[in-house]
């Protein structure tokens, strides 16, 4: 049986080693604690990788949306009313269609005037042609004298003149009273309409306008650098105000730019300008070429001090600053020149409020 003083010592050892295991077990407790306030404390971001692809690339301008060709339209005559008008604004008309007609009542009763005039002098080349005919006849066995033969055909001349003559009055008549009806000389649409029936209309007035085939261009302006990129045959790119793209292609080129504002003009042509009108302003892209390039989201892009940023994130899980150059847009992300190279990851969401090496917890989310 053990001896009180060895029982002591035994108890004494005991105590000693529970308060061993209560100081490890407080100290662990203290290192999780402090791990756990370091994950609270980092900022949440999401990654996503430096893409290579191939990048549109291209020149943004603005410029009016307007006709390709616009035509005014009016009449050849004076001083008569407007009887009957066709059409209106926005409506699509075909070649050769009626438009407006003018009181042409005058203009008929001289047309009949003309045509009985012209039907005399017809008559009067019949007569002369008979009367030849018969002198032929009469000459050929010296009943007439030759002169009265050649008097005859003298005649016929004559007649034939003034028929032609009657008959280039019958058809200048004609014209005016043509002109009376004003036709759509090519198919489109009604742009303007500067008449109304009861109307009395001048010779050269424009009393419609007509659009072209209905066809709309885009004439961008563009700063001399930007218009030696475009070329005939360039897709372009605009947006009408729903939203909705719209595409064309480059048709000219202006061969000069202004000596003041050192401006030239291209005109794309625009086959479905979907919502745009003419006389919009809008803004769009002329796509000049397409190469390989490197992307990244725009919002992973910070600009501190004037510059652009991204930031990385290495293996102790802090934020690395990234000075880079950008170059063009594609949609939502953006070409980077230099700076980060294909496969790099760089932070997305958060990038606005991350410090150049500040800790940070990569969470899911990068694309």
């Amino acid at each position: 049986m053990p001896s009180p003083t060895a029982r002591s010592a035994a108890l004494c050892l005991a105590l000693l080693a529970l308060a061993g295991c209560g100081g490890k077990k407080d100290a662990a407790t203290s290192t999780d604690a402090k791990a756990a306030a370091a994950s609270v404390a980092s900022l949440a971001v999401t990654l996503a990788p430096v893409q290579s692809r191939r990048i549109e690339r291209g020149v943004v301008a603005s410029g009016p949306v307007t006709a390709w060709e616009e035509m005014q339209l009016g009449v050849e005559v004076s001083g008569l009313r407007v009887t009957a008008l066709h059409v209106d604004v926005g409506q699509r008309v075909a070649r050769g269609q009626v438009l407006l007609e003018l009181d042409h009542r005058t203009l008929d009763s001289e047309l009949r005037q003309a045509d009985a005039v012209h039907a005399e002098a017809a008559a009067g080349v019949q007569l002369a042609a008979v009367n030849l005919k018969r002198g032929d006849a009469l000459v050929s066995s010296q009943l007439i004298s030759a002169s009265a033969h050649d008097e005859l055909r003298a005649a016929l001349v004559q007649a034939q003149a003034r028929e032609a003559t009657a008959r280039a009055q019958r058809d200048g008549v004609q014209l005016r009273r043509d002109f009376a009806t004003l036709r759509a000389p090519d198919a489109g649409v009604i742009s303007r309409r500067l008449v109304q029936p009861g109307q009395v209309v001048a010779a050269g007035s424009e009393l419609l306008g007509l659009i072209r085939q209905g066809r709309l261009e885009w004439r961008p302006e563009l700063a001399e650098a930007d218009l030696a990129r475009v070329s005939i045959g360039d897709a372009v790119a605009l947006h009408d105000p729903t939203g909705a793209p719209v595409s064309g292609r480059v048709r000219a080129v202006s061969p000069g730019v202004d000596t003041d504002k050192r401006t030239g003009t291209a005109y794309a042509d625009l086959p479905e300008p979907a919502g745009l009108k003419a006389g919009a302003y809008v803004e769009g892209r002329v796509l000049t070429n397409a190469s390989p390039g490197l992307v990244l989201p725009s919002a992973a892009v910070v600009v501190r001090d004037g510059y652009p940023y991204v930031f990385t994130v290495d293996a102790q899980s802090h934020a690395r600053r990234v000075r880079i150059h950008t170059g063009e847009r594609v949609g939502s992300d953006v070409e980077v020149l230099d700076g980060v190279a294909a496969g790099d990851k760089v932070v997305v969401q958060g990038a606005g409020f991350v410090g150049d090496g500040d800790a940070v917890r990569v969470v899911v989310g990068a694309r």
